[in-house]
């Protein structure tokens, strides 16, 4: 009905006639319909372009939402109504009230509106924040990312994003199992899996929260902030593998990979570039892990535990999470052990001398 290919003008024409044709097509708003075009058209103009992925169909129930863009320097009608709460203008629709979380700055244009798979509408103005101001102390500082500490600071602070209660992670697994037995289309099953929906977006909306705070906190502090550089995309993919090289491991990647998807590794290594331009530093992490902050000795035998980080060489005792933190910072600045002139010891000092093997 409407052609598929990038044309705005091509496809507006379509959308037309389509709308002459067929009265539900015509019941909704012409402005949401030609933007929806527009930004289609704009989509794989990025993807032919390199730039962007290539489009994907909508699933149901996800991604649920429009755009709405001012025409001829009429933006958007709103207005506030109380200190919370808030009315916008959506076409078709008429005034819709919203809780006004947040200030709307000026020279907005557009705003989205959204409804998630817990069933929450939200109402997203478009505007691009102020990067937050860089102290101007010269401090710098590095974020070792884990599952179980979600980010370790090399100035020895750790911080853990805040996932579900225990009752809630129990109740979780209670949904979980009850819609495995429930039939598939039936009412029980939809009332379960919006149930598990509703929990899901509390963890998701926690995780946010932690992220938004965790770099707003990290930008207003140090000048400059090291990374890791790493492939979260490739680390959490499945390891399934094919029916003719079916893949080992899989129930155990799978759990890490949620665990590094609960972390959210990816979402604030992306909101600390977003928030601090130019002052984000991506190091390579090998054996950050491994080596000896203190000394510069690298041994695997050097991490004891998960947490615990014990030198072979010198004995130097730390956090595992902060040794590395403070190797990824002193690589992004230059300010290695080598760097400093020194050396890592020639052999362990604090190994227990072992038994000589007699020849057979």
């Amino acid at each position: 009905m409407v052609d598929a290919a990038p044309r705005p003008r091509a496809g507006a024409r379509q959308l037309t006639e389509a709308r002459a044709e067929f009265a539900w097509l015509a019941a909704g708003s012409q402005t949401v319909q030609q933007q929806a075009l527009k930004d289609f058209a704009q989509a794989m103009a990025n993807f032919f372009a390199g730039t962007h992925r290539r489009p994907t169909w909508r699933k149901a129930g996800r991604q649920e939402g429009f755009r709405i863009v001012g025409v001829r320097g009429r933006a958007w009608d709103a207005r506030r109504l109380s200190r919370r709460m808030g009315e916008v203008r959506v076409p078709k629709v008429g005034w819709v009230r919203f809780r006004w979380s947040r200030p709307v700055p000026p020279g907005v244009k557009s705003f989205r509106v959204t409804r998630d798979r817990a069933g929450r509408w939200h109402v997203a103005f478009a505007h691009v924040p102020v990067p937050v101001p860089a102290p101007g102390n010269g401090a710098a500082v590095g974020v070792d990312r884990g599952v179980v500490v979600s980010a370790a600071l090399s100035t020895g602070q750790t911080c853990t994003v805040p996932g579900l209660t225990r009752g809630k992670a129990k109740r979780l697994g209670r949904l979980l199992r009850r819609m495995a037995r429930a039939k598939r289309g039936s009412n029980r099953r939809a009332r379960v899996k919006a149930a598990i929906a509703r929990l899901k977006a509390r963890e998701a909306d926690r995780r946010r929260d932690w992220v938004e705070k965790t770099s707003t906190d990290l930008a207003r502090r140090f000048d400059v902030i090291a990374v890791e550089d790493l492939n979260v995309r490739a680390m959490t993919r499945s390891a399934k593998g094919t029916l003719d090289v079916p893949g080992a491991g899989v129930r155990q990647k799978a759990g890490l990979n949620r665990a590094i998807l609960a972390a959210g590794w990816g979402q604030l290594v992306t909101r600390l570039e977003h928030k601090a331009p130019g002052r984000v530093v991506k190091v390579d992490p090998a054996y950050t892990s491994q080596t000896c902050h203190a000394c510069g000795h690298r041994a695997r035998s050097n991490r004891e535990s998960q947490a615990v980080f014990r030198c072979v060489a010198c004995g130097h005792r730390a956090n595992a999470d902060v040794n590395a933190a403070r190797n990824i910072r002193d690589t992004a600045v230059g300010r290695t052990v080598a760097a400093r002139g020194g050396g890592a010891s020639a052999r362990p000092v604090n190994r227990e001398p072992q038994p000589a093997l007699l020849p057979a």
